[in-house]
């Protein structure tokens, strides 16, 4: 099967990772024509679909899926392509530059808020309901924040505003009892943050692995909690999808795509240690770290629960203007 992977640099590879949200990025490659990637011809030829994903290490499933055949198996010819962004990926879904993409939902939601047709395909990815989660904020030992409440009138940086992490580290600080309006943000790539708190330039980092382990690895720094357990437990952090015209004119394609993806995050997901080692070349990260990465949950399964109540919190946080009808935005 044809692949495409444009160069991945491995400090943003991982600095995007999973909750990426409206930042900017440019789309490498082109995609097929909507002549091209309509449909398979009844001579058994694949259909070819071009499918945009983040350069980050739960991106590596697809990769996993063109490999093992399984994306073949459903009639699919997959060719791939990164985005540094997800916004960079959803305009390209709406004009039918890109046939699907995998991203944040909260972007997917934000941009149906914005009135762009898009429709969730399938599930991806979700962070963990419970034990150790795959992103965390981190205070220094001696900073006295006992919970996100303590957060008020501090700064906590996120990768970018607007977005899942300051969300949910909201959310979780009204958990706690404190004022979701006091807290303050500072955007900041994730391999910047660490240091800046060891200076002292920030009050707390919201960090995802690996970052997150290196951080608490240091005797000076302490977990805070877990904002994604806390808001939403079994948060999705991806999220399949496509354009409401692609999914109306191509539905054949569309549900092969969605059986394709289900199967293949089911087979990834029961078979990490693979997966893992096809990160080294899919992202130029080191093989050991690789082997230890901490990694969410692949699942094809659509969230809708967790879906609705992200759209609702984003909502109440203003976020959006109003709670998308998830179902609705759901191929069925």
């Amino acid at each position: 099967m044809k692949k495409r992977l444009s160069t991945l640099i491995a400090g943003a590879s991982i600095a995007a990772l999973a909750l990426t949200g409206c930042g900017q990025g440019s789309l490498s490659g082109s995609a097929a024509s909507d002549s091209e990637s309509a449909g398979a011809s009844g001579d058994g030829a694949l259909t070819k679909v071009v499918v945009g994903v983040l350069p980050i290490a739960p991106s590596v499933a697809v990769k996993y899926g063109i490999d093992k055949g399984i994306f073949e198996k459903h009639g699919l010819d997959v060719e791939f392509t990164t985005s540094s962004a997800g916004a960079a990926m959803l305009p390209a879904v709406s004009t039918g530059d890109l046939n699907f993409a995998v991203g944040n939902p909260l972007s997917v939601l934000t941009a149906v808020d914005k009135g762009l047709d898009m429709k969730i395909v399938s599930g991806y990815s979700d962070s963990k309901a419970e034990g150790d989660d795959i992103n965390g904020v981190v205070v220094r030992a001696d900073s006295g924040i006992k919970d996100f409440a303590g957060l008020a009138g501090k700064t906590t940086s996120v990768n970018a505003l607007k977005t899942q992490g300051d969300l949910t580290i909201m959310e979780s600080a009204t958990i706690d009892g404190g004022d979701a309006g006091a807290l303050k943000f500072s955007e900041m790539p994730f391999p910047d943050m660490e240091a800046q708190l060891d200076r002292g330039n920030m009050d707390a980092v919201w960090l995802p692995e690996p970052f997150l382990s290196k951080a608490l690895a240091n005797p000076d720094n302490e977990l805070l909690g877990y904002p994604n357990q806390k808001a939403i437990p079994g948060l999705p952090t991806m999220v399949s999808f496509t354009s409401g015209k692609y999914a109306q004119e191509n539905p054949e394609v569309v549900a092969d795509f969605k059986a394709a993806m289900t199967e293949t995050l089911a087979a990834a997901e029961g078979d990490q240690a693979g997966a893992k080692a096809m990160l080294p070349e899919f992202m130029k990260m080191d093989a050991k770290v690789a082997e230890n990465l901490k990694m969410e949950t692949w699942d094809g399964a659509v969230p809708s629960d967790q879906l609705a109540k992200l759209a609702e919190l984003a909502a109440k946080l203003e976020f959006l203007s109003k709670a998308p009808d998830v179902e609705a935005m759901t191929v069925k």
